[in-house]
């Protein structure tokens, strides 16, 4: 099979020759997996697929191809100190491992933080040609055998929060719900509207989504969820499945999200990512949702991949396809971009072990 064709074979609940395989990592840990591939390479990888050279995954035969437009692609810039062209303020937060010295890039200056900064607030213009030119790039050299995802993660939420401060926007939702509305709407047209762009361009897959569950309990209720995002998220799988009734929708989001998956598949959903253990149990989502949903990810980043050993990752790779990739309906991958803090071996008994045929 075409990596195209076995994408399309699981998320039409078919079983394919393999597991489908999709990985993404973070800058430091990409430099790493260059040298042990012996790759040259003076770009930095960006683990939403924006900009990048792709000659990573295509060493490692992955199936599927990130290329993304919008305000995930602020992460990992240059600088200590850095403003975004959404005017939010980064900070970098570095940390040691034994393998390195790494960083993350965390918002820290908010431009909407004062009530009135909405009135005077410009956004980034999402219909400029120069954006999308990268994405009609890979469509059209990569299109014909890797399923290409285009990415607007961080859809709403999450850029929401970034722009306003995320206690402030919490406090909103309750406090003063109309202006939370008028700040949700601000990420929600952005990408929503390059979505469609990433669509008529002819990506495979559309990948949205915003973190809403810690490890135990979702960040907001239900409830709220329901009042401020589902109609938003409804109306943007609609639009994206007016232009191309044959696209697949991604929504993805860490930790426990239980209660909000029925109406996830309700309003049109395809594929939930990143499907993490231990706050999703496996088995019982794809019983009790595997005719309806496909899942995307499911190998744990936060223990199994830095801290387990590789007969562990071996078992729980394997154990993860069968609980998940029966008929179809599973691509395998992380939880999360690989981590600087991976022991080598381990990320490379997880390709192994996703690249086996089935059966399991």
């Amino acid at each position: 099979m075409t990596h195209r064709q076995r994408v399309s074979e699981a998320l039409n609940h078919r079983t394919p020759d393999r597991c489908p395989m999709q990985i993404s990592f973070t800058p430091e840990f990409a430099e790493r997996l260059r040298k042990e591939l012996n790759l040259k390479n003076d770009s930095v990888h960006n683990p939403h697929g924006g900009g990048n050279r792709y000659d990573l995954e295509l060493a490692l035969d992955e199936d599927m191809l990130l290329t993304s437009v919008g305000w995930a692609n602020s992460y990992y810039m240059e600088g200590d100190y850095y403003t975004d062209e959404w005017g939010v303020g980064w900070k970098s937060v570095w940390y040691e491992t034994k393998y390195g010295r790494g960083r993350y890039t965390e918002p820290d200056g908010h431009p909407l933080s004062e009530d009135g900064a909405i009135k005077s607030y410009t956004p980034p213009d999402p219909d400029r040609d120069e954006i999308y030119r990268e994405s009609e790039r890979v469509v059209k050299m990569y299109g014909d055998e890797y399923w290409i995802v285009g990415v607007v993660v961080t859809t709403i939420f999450e850029c929401a929060w970034a722009l306003r401060g995320f206690e402030r926007l919490l406090m909103d939702f309750v406090e003063n719900p109309d202006l939370a509305d008028e700040i949700l709407e601000i990420p929600y047209r952005y990408h929503l509207t390059a979505a469609k762009r990433l669509v008529e361009i002819g990506v495979d897959m559309i990948w949205t989504g915003d973190d809403m569950g810690s490890q135990n309990s979702m960040i907001i209720s239900p409830a709220l969820w329901r009042k401020f995002f589902k109609l938003r998220m409804k109306n943007f799988f609609s639009e994206l499945k007016r232009i191309n009734p044959d696209i697949k929708i991604t929504y993805h989001s860490d930790g426990y999200i239980d209660p909000i998956i029925p109406d996830l598949i309700e309003i049109g959903l395809d594929v939930l990512n990143p499907v993490q253990p231990p706050c999703v149990d496996l088995q019982k989502v794809k019983k009790s949702y595997g005719d309806r949903l496909c899942f995307w990810g499911s190998i744990d980043e936060q223990y199994t991949l830095p801290f387990a050993s590789p007969d562990e990752v071996y078992r729980t790779v394997r154990h993860n396809i069968q609980a998940l990739g029966e008929n179809g309906g599973f691509i395998a991958g992380p939880t999360h971009h690989v981590q600087l803090d991976t022991p080598m071996e381990n990320f490379w008994v997880m390709v192994r072990a996703i690249k086996e045929p089935y059966p399991v």
